[in-house]
């Protein structure tokens, strides 16, 4: 079934190589592009059964001038390009299936990432405030791009609410883990006691939606405009240029006051709001989810958490996979793909899991 299912592949794959070169469809630029998409997404598995089928021949042939040979040294020679060809072998079967798996069309997507202050007062802005640097400094590695939404800030340099958006190939497939509450534990500066305070952050991750996808009626919306503030509510702004927009039918509400154009505010506002439909949407689909967001990120409670960031210790811990790893400073300096990658393969492993239970 496997081998039937790469060979259809590879079958479209060709298919599509004919139909991107025919004039008439490059004349239609839209359905070109469609067709380009649709064989980029192939390209990568096909390229890998191609590997896998030389290695496959390249094994037997071995494995026939193994039996008929009589040298010693040749033999040992040709156990050891046996050996080798076995394990690639395996290697990339274990790498097809991993291809074949469902893919989730949002993975190649821009972010919304929503990060607000949880239990623990300042303390909870503050360590809302490290996971904003901690996300920005993530994208600067990948060389993605950071633009910030909106934005509560304290009088001392925490937030109560910080939105921002992450553009990126694949930005989604990596943070949307992310999503859920976040544990902080450390003494305060405030702390004269030297008292380890709890406090937590609840962090959302949106992929942005595509005007197809989400449509909002006008006389859905709520659209008020204000000016803009800054740190202790000193004015940067003098034009009302920042937006509050309301979803009337679900009472969901966005700000954005980052550009200076109101305009450009608007549009970003509706695509926070079409991401936050989105994903409500996606949920009740999904899972028969029928609650809000609020599923998604918790109440901000202690007792709740996917990940622990413990100052004292240095460490960080993901709750969900019971990885923990001892170089808490440079995580919080956005070095974060160990824990990510772990999540990401034992969602694979979970999902070959229940292909081969969909099988059997």
């Amino acid at each position: 079934m496997l081998l039937d299912k790469l060979a259809f592949i590879e079958n479209k794959y060709d298919e599509l190589s004919v139909k991107i070169s025919d004039p008439t469809i490059i004349a239609n630029q839209n359905e070109w592009r469609k067709l380009c998409k649709e064989q980029s997404d192939l390209e990568i598995i096909v390229n890998v059964y191609k590997e896998y089928r030389d290695v496959v021949e390249d094994l037997k042939a071995n494995k026939e001038m193994l039996f008929e040979e009589t040298d010693r040294e040749m033999k040992e020679m040709m156990q050891e390009e046996v050996a080798a060809l076995t394990t690639r072998n395996e290697e990339l079967k274990d790498e097809i299936q991993i291809l074949l798996l469902p893919k989730d069309p949002n993975d190649d997507k821009n972010v919304f990432v929503e990060i607000r202050a949880g239990a623990g007062g300042e303390e909870a802005a503050l360590f809302a405030s490290n996971l904003f640097r901690m996300y920005t400094r993530y994208a600067e590695n990948n060389r993605w791009t950071v633009e910030l939404v909106s934005s509560n800030e304290t009088d001392i340099g925490g937030f109560k609410e910080v939105v921002f958006m992450i553009k990126g190939k694949g930005a989604y497939s990596k943070l949307k883990y992310e999503s859920g509450v976040h544990r902080v534990q450390r003494v305060p500066d405030t702390e004269s006691s030297g008292r380890i305070h709890t406090s937590t952050a609840t962090v959302a991750v949106l992929p942005e939606v595509d005007d197809v996808e989400i449509e909002i009626s006008d006389k859905d919306l709520k659209i008020d405009v204000f000016r803009a503030s800054g740190n202790g509510g000193q004015c940067v702004n003098t034009t009302d240029s920042a937006v509050r927009m309301t979803h009337l039918p679900t009472g969901l509400v966005v700000s954005c006051q980052d550009e200076k154009s109101q305009l450009k505010n608007k549009e970003r506002a509706l695509k926070v709001l079409k991401s936050r439909l989105f994903e409500i949407a996606e949920a009740e689909r999904s899972e028969g989810i029928a609650d809000d967001r609020r599923s998604q990120i918790g109440n901000g409670d202690r007792s709740e958490r996917i990940r622990t960031y413990n100052y004292p210790q240095g460490r960080v811990t993901d709750h969900r996979i019971g990885i923990t790893i001892y170089k808490l400073d440079s995580y919080l300096d956005g070095e974060i793909d160990d824990i990510l990658n772990a999540l990401i393969t034992a969602d694979q492993a979970e999902k070959m899991k229940k292909m081969g239970n969909t099988q059997e």
